[in-house]
């Protein structure tokens, strides 16, 4: 038998705000923006305690995470299909003929290819892991939604 703790993102307002371009495909190569939940649940052993891990803990540490995107244009380090550059105060973003600029104080630099839900869940989950014990947790999944009922999950054994 597995148990598990669950963090739903819509209804415990571990959600944010951000703005981002996936230039592989054309209706979201435009710069758009989404208000994201992310959700989690955490296998592992039950302790002496009769839990797995405290709620306040891994609320605390979602939030941690959303803060640092909310309000932010998420720019994909490792994209190959666009050509950054910092000058200045400004980031220049070219892709498929387009050129956007934008205050470097107002973009999170992620190390992904993209930021589609499914890389945003990996970068989430490995942010997580770095901020919980971990002597209960056996894995984690982590979701992120673009909209009520539409997002991408991912999950690691640790």
């Amino acid at each position: 038998m597995k148990s598990y703790v669950e963090i739903d993102g819509w209804k415990s307002n571990i959600r944010f705000s951000s703005a981002h371009i996936i230039p592989e495909y054309e209706k979201c190569g435009r710069l758009h923006g989404h208000t994201y939940a992310v959700h989690t649940k955490i296998y592992g052993k039950i302790d002496e305690k009769g839990i797995i891990i405290d709620f306040s803990i891994l609320k605390e540490a979602l939030k941690q995470i959303v803060n640092q995107l909310d309000h932010k244009i998420l720019i994909p380090e490792n994209t190959k299909v666009a050509e950054i550059t910092k000058e200045n105060e400004n980031v220049k973003v070219f892709t498929k003929g387009k050129k956007y600029s934008f205050p470097i104080t107002d973009c999170e630099f992620l190390p992904l290819i993209s930021t589609s839900a499914e890389n945003l869940s990996s970068f989430i989950l490995d942010q997580l892991i770095k901020k919980l014990p971990n002597e209960n947790i056996e894995s984690i999944q982590v979701g992120v939604d673009e909209g009520f009922g539409q997002g991408a999950r991912i999950i690691k054994e640790l």
